[in-house]
């Protein structure tokens, strides 16, 4: 998973190592979702950020009221080449805009995106992340979001969709080990370092999509999670896929951030509906009642949604068939008039149904031999189930 050199011209011409070794740095200096350090970047280079930033120079305009001491103290010695030697000798690599294995959906997010992705897994992340649908939802879910987040997730890996979440108990556990469950692709985005296992009864898990699917941050290692990183991670899942499912949240729940930071850029937001009573599917309800949520109960509706127009149509449901199903209208009503119990005649049908008495005769003929009537000696009767 080396990320191969950028592109010649890539980022004006600058020095492509160079420009990875500052990102690199910079990873572990700003907070994620920076949109004016962002701009800083985007506009001057990393390298050259990083040097002003260690005393080498003035803060460029973006960054102009903000105080460089702060910058310095979180900088410190540190060298952003160990770092990047973690990474390797964790078979990883830490990806960039321009490399090959960059996810460009991630570029939506403008000047807040990342930095760069420290990931580790056996699956690239660009083509994972192509077919990715994010499956989130409530920490403290119910037995029922535990079964229809790894069912959700168990079909959709089934149908060729990468299942992305962010690591964490509940849902997001629930959805990696469904599709873990069918040899299915799934992306665990942290909102910690690569080398973190949090939360830490999650260790045997986390090792287990590295070794079958992707673990990815934007968090340098052994960086530790806060609040605000977990926030700002649901912008990544937002943005690496084409669709949020939220399975089970509160009316406070964190996967609502996600939902609707998928709102703003544009992707598609989905809710599997809980029962009305229930606290842990009120934040789900709440966001099925806005503008632009569907609401989805299987993988095929979720397909639907983030597949090509026309092509991924979920199949219709229908309840069992029943005999006469088919049946044209004046005949169906001709049907209904003949009793289960007793007999009535030919004239009795007809005036009951409307007919024609030599067309309600004709159509009698036709369901006796279709086998949904029969014809005794005291006239017609249904035959059961018809």
């Amino acid at each position: 998973m080396e990320p191969l050199p950028w592109p010649e011209g890539e980022f004006g011409g600058r020095d492509a190592r160079a420009e990875r070794v500052a990102r690199a740095a910079l990873s572990r200096l700003v907070e994620p979702g920076d949109a004016a350090f962002g701009r800083a970047v985007r506009n001057h280079g990393a390298d050259r950020l990083l040097r002003d930033l260690r005393g080498h120079g003035t803060l460029p305009v973006e960054l102009a009221r903000r105080d460089p001491a702060g910058y310095r103290v979180r900088l410190g010695p540190h060298d952003p080449e160990a770092d990047l030697e973690l990474i390797a000798e964790l078979g990883g690599a830490f990806v960039v805009p321009g490399d090959p294995d960059w996810p460009t959906q991630l570029d939506d997010l403008g000047d807040a995106g990342p930095l760069g992705l420290w990931v580790r897994g056996a699956v690239s992340l660009r083509p994972a992340a192509l077919r990715s649908v994010a499956v989130v939802g409530s920490r403290a879910c119910t037995d029922y979001g535990t079964y229809v987040a790894g069912t959700l997730a168990a079909d959709l890996a089934e149908l060729g969709w990468t299942v992305v979440s962010g690591g964490a108990y509940g849902v997001d556990g629930a959805a990696h080990r469904g599709a873990l469950a069918v040899a299915g692709r799934t992306v665990a985005v942290l909102a910690c370092g690569i080398d973190v296992n949090y939360p830490r009864g999650h260790e045997r898990l986390l090792a287990r999509i590295a070794e079958l699917g992707t673990v990815v941050t934007e968090l340098p290692p052994g960086a530790h999670p806060t609040r605000y990183r977990f926030v700002e991670r649901n912008r990544v899942i937002a943005a690496l896929t084409r669709g949020t499912v939220v399975v089970e949240a509160a009316l406070r729940s964190g996967a609502l951030i996600s939902a609707r930071r998928a709102a703003l850029l544009g992707r598609q937001v989905m809710g599997v509906p809980g029962p009305i009573g229930s606290a842990s599917s009120a934040g789900v309800h709440a966001l099925l009642r806005e503008p632009g949520s569907v609401l989805v109960t299987r993988a095929a509706e979720v397909v639907e949604q983030v597949g090509l127009i026309g092509d991924d149509l979920a199949p219709m449901l229908s309840g069992p068939t029943r005999p006469g199903d088919d049946l044209a209208p004046q005949t169906r009503r001709i049907l209904d008039v003949v009793p289960t119990r007793g007999a009535l005649s030919t004239a009795l049908i007809a005036r009951e149904a409307g007919v024609a008495p030599a067309a309600t005769r004709r159509r009698l003929d036709v369901l006796a031999a279709r086998e949904l009537v029969d014809r005794t000696s005291k006239g017609w009767r249904r035959r059961g189930g018809a």
